[in-house]
């Protein structure tokens, strides 16, 4: 699967737990408290689904930044999902530091469900971030 972005338009992967932090940005939305459009999230069942080549995935197709945003250590509904999710970013922001590359353009985040602010200032805080790194050095236009 090839993620396709638009291109000169940055762009923030946000994977996000179903259970927290997808049901906290569906809250910003109901609340009617806008974010950046330039994230995409991916709906997931907890953020220890999503894999290194996820993760890897979204920077080499050109995402500016990859957000990977669970639920509080200690809340997780699976238990540990998170702690998982937290060593696989932890492993990839290693591997872009070693590439070279910010490996600020991996973070992980923990939300609850009704923290919907939260989610908003993350993905403001990290939108910031993008504008001063500039795109991604895998954007091929």
């Amino acid at each position: 699967m090839v993620l396709k972005f638009p291109p000169k338009q940055p762009v923030i992967l946000m994977f996000a737990c179903m259970r927290c932090s997808y049901t906290a940005s569906d809250l910003a939305g109901t609340l009617k408290i806008q974010y950046n459009p330039i994230v995409r999230i991916i709906r997931v069942p907890c953020t220890g689904r999503v894999d290194i080549i996820h993760i890897l995935r979204g920077i080499v197709d050109g995402a500016d930044a990859v957000l990977v945003v669970g639920c509080h250590k200690g809340d997780c509904g699976f238990i540990s999902g998170n702690l998982a999710a937290e060593r696989r970013v932890k492993f990839v922001r290693n591997l872009l530091k070693q590439m070279n590359i910010n490996p600020d353009r991996v973070q992980m985040h923990y939300v609850s469900a009704a923290e919907a602010n939260e989610v908003v200032e993350i993905i403001e805080k990290v939108a910031k971030q993008v504008a001063k790194m500039g795109p991604s050095p895998f954007r091929t236009k």
